[in-house]
């Protein structure tokens, strides 16, 4: 156990000193919402108010380890993955409530998935990431759901594989395992939070004619 947290938190050291030195710089997709996305969304939404104006708040990655979690190895790599790519060490949930077919009882020992919750600078590094280096890997790529957010307008993606992300190597792509973003964000709803993503750069699906 003491060996895995030791190599968590050893991937997230490189990750780490990047978001650093760019949060000296603003982050590149923090500025734009700042200068220009703020005043456009509050023109195209009709809103009377600044403060009204939907705001990503924070991001949280994760990933499930289901029938998995007594594999040291397949856990260990999710662990780093997670904590490679968000720059942050992410914690590990337990079962909230039994699940018979996968043999898991509420609150027991072994983890049931991991996750990491990023704001501020890691947050807009993150998915400036996302959005130009991770989902143009995508193996046939058509664009993300744009059904995929919830009634207070936040959106859920996910991903199969983690080796989309640059962090990951030959090695650490041995062990395939999902992964799921949510976009927590501020006055959302599925317009204006659309709009906001759509114009951070995220590659919505085309409508269908």
């Amino acid at each position: 156990m003491a060996e895995k947290k030791t190599a968590a938190k050893a991937a997230v050291k490189p990750a780490a000193k990047t978001a650093k030195a760019a949060a000296k710089a603003q982050p590149r997709l923090k500025a734009l919402y700042n200068n220009e996305l703020k005043a456009k969304l509050q023109k195209e939404l009709g809103l009377e108010n600044i403060n009204q104006v939907p705001e990503l708040k924070k991001v949280v990655v994760s990933s499930g380890v289901g029938k998995k979690r007594e594999d040291k190895r397949f856990t260990e790599t999710v662990e780093l993955t997670l904590a490679k790519i968000t720059g942050q060490a992410p914690t590990s949930r337990l079962a909230k409530k039994s699940i018979a077919t996968f043999k898991i009882r509420k609150g027991m020992g072994a983890p049931v998935g991991y996750l990491t919750t990023l704001r501020g600078a890691k947050m807009y590094e993150f998915v400036d990431r996302l959005i130009n280096i991770a989902l143009p890997h995508v193996r046939d790529f058509h664009g993300v759901s744009r059904n995929a957010f919830d009634v207070q307008g936040n959106y859920n993606l996910g991903l199969k594989e983690q080796t989309v992300f640059p962090e990951i190597t030959f090695e650490d792509a041995a062990v395939l395992h999902g992964l799921e973003v949510t976009f927590i964000i501020k006055n959302g709803s599925k317009e204006g939070s659309y709009k906001l993503l759509e114009l951070f750069g995220m590659p919505f699906e085309k409508e269908a004619k």
